[in-house]
This record gives structure tokens, sequence and C-alpha cells, in this order.
């Protein structure tokens, strides 16, 4: 069986929104288990987010800051 290989890459935004989703649930102490859960999605896909190996949908984002308890603009800041 063949690896699916993606036709684009991954944006550098997009894997540093990763990158600022897992300091935030470090920061708060979570399990990134805990924070799918919370987020009514499975912690496989969770994964893919924060790796920088899957683009989310708006929705999806909307569910994760829901879970984590914070605003979209939180996501953005330093």
């Amino acid at each position: 069986m063949s690896k699916v290989v993606r036709k684009t890459e991954i944006s550098q935004e997009v894997i540093e929104l990763g990158k600022r989703i897992q300091e935030i649930i470090k920061s708060k102490g979570l399990k990134t288990r805990e924070v799918a859960h919370d987020a009514d999605m499975d912690v496989e896909n969770l994964r893919k987010y924060i790796n920088g190996k899957q683009e989310m949908k708006i929705t999806t984002l909307l569910k994760i800051v829901t879970a984590l308890n914070i605003s979209v603009s939180d996501l953005f800041k330093n």
C-alpha cells in the first residue's frame, strides 16, 4: 500500500497555528486527548492539526477554541 501524498504543501501559517494550539494546551496543563474529547473530535485528528499534517475547517478551529476556553484572537497572540 502506498503512502498518500498531498497535492499541495501545508502553509507555514497552518503549521504555526498548530504549534500555538499545542503551546496553549501545555500552558493550561491539559492533555491532547482531553481537548479532543471536549472538542468532540478524534484525538488523532487533533494531533494532525497540532503537528501541521492537516489543515482544519473553521468549524473545527472553533471547536478547539471552545474546548480550550479561549478566544480565536488568543490563537494569534504571541
